[in-house]
Formats: C-alpha cells, structure tokens, sequence
C-alpha cells in the first residue's frame, strides 16, 4: 500500500500491526521464533510487526498458522482489507477504466443523507454539466488511464447526480471564486455550467457558497475533500483517493468546512459572482 501522510491510515496499519504482534507473545513466541516457523528473515517479523512494512494476506495466513491460531486468520485478513481501503492509488483504482471508477462510488452516496464538499479547483461532480464532465474526464483519462471509456463514465457521474433529487438528501457546497472561471473546455461549456449552477443552487436542500477572491483572508485554500455525514471524508490527492473515518480527523474536516463557509457568499451575493462570471464569457 502507498504510504499516505494520513494519521487515519497510520493508525490503522498499527492497529493491524499491534494485533500480529500480540498473536506471537500470547504464544509464547519471540520474534525470532515465528520467523524461524514461517521461513523467514527475522527482520520481516521485525517490519510487520512494528507497522514499517504490510503484510500480505498470505502473510498473516503464515503468521497465525505459527502461532496456532488458525481461528483469527480471516477476521485479521479482513482487518487488512479495510486498511487498504482506505488508500487507494489512481493506477489502482482506474486500471479497468473510469466508468468502474465513478460507478464503484454510487453505493456511498445512495447511503449519505448529508453532503458536504468544498473544492478549490473544479466543479464538484454532482454539479457538473455533461459538457463539463466530458472535459475533465477526458483530462484523467489523458493523463493517467490507458482505456478510453470517458463516454460510459460520464454517463456513470450523470447517473449518481439523481442523488440531487432523490430522498431526503441535503447538500452544501463551498467553491472558490476562482473556480467560477477555470474550465478546461472552452467558454460556450463553461457558460452552460455557470447557468447549470443558479438552477442547481436554487434547489431547496442545496447550498452554494462561493468564497470571493479578497485580501486579508482568515483561512487559505486548502485540498478539495468531500464530507459524507459524519461518517467519514474523501479526499483526491494527485497519487489517490483518500478515505478517512477517524472521528478526530472527519472532525478536523468539518470544522475547516465550517470555518471556509464563513468566508464565502450566498443568495444573491453568489449568484451575483457567478452571473458576473457568465457574462464575462459571453
């Protein structure tokens, strides 16, 4: 797994860690000992159990067999499965396509009821238009995806938008006023999607911030992320996808959610901003 600055992944890895460790000594076992039983280097004992280094499924397999407790195996393979989930790189991810990509991500917003996301760069998905998606779509595949299946993939991401529409959902959106003019494709799609954006903000369970460019801000832009209730945050790092669930750190998010919608503008003052931007295109 890429190593990732998160405390949510660290803690997670040595929480994994802690338990392997912990199967040899209530066995009896120095570390030397169960490397000797499972054939290997006593350094690997050394690094898996101190979290410097994962270990494989069939690791842990080895691991508990020498440590006869066969029984723990698959609840600690289960263990590893979800630390790796939680880092996820592109090439990972993406290798089937996009379209698998966008798809695998719908079963977490049919489940959330509350929404939050702030993005610094681009239109969040679930406000972009098709010509919109299209470009930045075609953007990844270009630069980091062998199989060209933008076309099924922007369908996928047009799909996950009935969210918008469906169930008791609300939704609030943070974008910086930079994002009103940084569009990949040219002004007639860009144009669309500032008009797609009045109609989508006047929705009644959706809010639209846009934080204006000014002097003397409190608070600098910072990564795009995505809230999910409180459950957990996702966050797109140019090597993966981040998920964290750790209480502390989804905590950490939402209060810089909190703290970046102070700073932006609402109702008419956004779609003020945003008719500006509209109107310097055409």
């Amino acid at each position: 797994m890429a190593q990732s600055a998160s405390s949510s992944v660290q803690q997670a890895r040595q929480l994994l860690a802690d338990r392997l460790r912990e199967l040899f000594k209530d066995a009896g076992l120095e570390g030397k000992d169960l490397a000797a039983r499972c054939g290997w280097h006593p350094s690997k004992v050394s690094r898996i159990s101190t979290a410097k280094t994962q270990p494989s499924e069939d690791d842990i397999r080895a691991w508990c067999a020498a440590c006869g407790a066969e029984e723990q195996a698959e609840d600690l393979i289960a263990s590893l499965r979800a630390v790796e989930g939680m880092w996820v790189s592109w090439r990972r991810m993406e290798r089937a396509g996009l379209r698998q990509a966008q798809k695998a991500r719908l079963p977490l917003y049919e489940r959330t009821r509350w929404f939050r996301a702030y993005s610094p760069g681009l239109f969040p998905g679930l406000l972009q238009t098709f010509g919109y998606t299209e470009d930045v779509l075609r953007a990844v595949q270009q630069r980091r995806v062998a199989v060209d299946d933008v076309a099924d993939a922007v369908a996928a991401r047009m799909e996950r938008q009935q969210v918008l529409y469906e169930g008791q959902r609300r939704f609030a959106f943070l974008v910086e006023e930079g994002v009103l003019g940084n569009g990949l494709g040219d002004a007639d799609t860009q144009a669309e999607q500032l008009d797609h954006l009045l109609t989508v903000g006047a929705l009644l369970n959706v809010s639209v911030g846009v934080i204006p460019v000014r002097l003397g801000r409190t608070r600098m832009p910072v990564e795009g992320f995505w809230i999910f209730d409180k459950a957990q945050v996702n966050v797109e790092l140019v090597s993966g996808y981040l998920t964290i669930a750790q209480p502390s750190e989804v905590k950490a998010y939402a209060d810089t959610f909190a703290a970046l919608a102070d700073m932006a503008v609402y109702g008419d003052k956004a779609r003020a901003l945003i008719t500006k931007a509209r109107d310097a295109l055409l």
